[in-house]
């Protein structure tokens, strides 16, 4: 499944690629939202979300990485290839793969989604999972950037997850799975660099709640960070 989804992804930007003049050129970015540690009252992680793109102005290949590393031993890691069109100003709709690679065992998602600037300037990221045996999941991702001055932002952020069903192997439960809410104060050295502290707060909820429990894992936590936000 996951090599037909980069096969496709692939072929729609060669296409889109090869139907363009040259007034629209090829780009590249990458985008290092944070890349932090969290101080906790267990060991310590070390957290990457990432995500970089390549094309043009309506259609690019995204990837997007989340990885979480404790003690030297990856706990979390996801990876997603979608193919992204845009369909008005500041929004696209992305399609693709979804790769689960820690925790075992490996998951696979068909993913299709949106992300923009909606009213307001609220960055969103929204999508839906269509895993194995009949399991979907929907996220939610949004952010909010506070211009205290200049240099100076307060970023207020929230994740919610859900799943269509239990996966006792991977610690899922159904219903509503987690919430992680976040208040990063970044400063900007340049705009395309800029440290940051803050405060992360996540809890689980029913039957991932009770998966966390029976392996001795609290279902709340608040975190204080460390990190750099960048993008190239």
């Amino acid at each position: 499944m996951k090599k037909l989804f980069l096969i496709i992804c692939i072929s729609l930007v060669s296409m889109a690629s090869h139907s363009m003049g040259r007034d629209d050129p090829l780009l590249t970015k990458v985008m290092v939202g944070q890349f932090e540690l969290r101080n906790t009252e267990g060991s310590d992680p070390i957290v990457l979300e990432a995500q970089g793109w390549v094309g043009k102005d309506l259609n690019k290949l995204w990837v997007k990485v989340d990885v979480e590393n404790v003690s030297g031993k990856t706990d979390e890691a996801e990876l997603q290839f979608l193919y992204s069109k845009a369909i008005a100003p500041y929004w696209d709709v992305q399609v693709g793969w979804r790769h689960d690679k820690m925790p075992t065992p490996n998951r696979d998602w068909f993913a299709v989604g949106f992300q923009g600037l909606a009213p307001y300037f609220f960055e969103i990221d929204a999508a839906a999972f269509i895993g194995n045996n009949g399991q979907t999941a929907l996220r939610l991702e949004a952010e909010y950037e506070i211009m205290l001055t200049q240099k100076l932002i307060l970023t207020p952020e929230v994740e919610i997850n859900a799943y269509s069903k239990d996966d006792e192997a991977t610690g899922v439960g159904s219903g509503l799975s987690d919430i992680e809410l976040g208040l990063r104060l970044r400063y900007e050295i340049r705009r395309e660099f800029a440290p940051y502290i803050g405060v992360n707060w996540n809890k689980t909820y029913g039957d991932t709640a009770n998966f966390s429990r029976d392996e001795g894992e609290d279902v709340s936590d608040t975190q204080f960070v460390v990190g750099i936000r960048a993008w190239f």
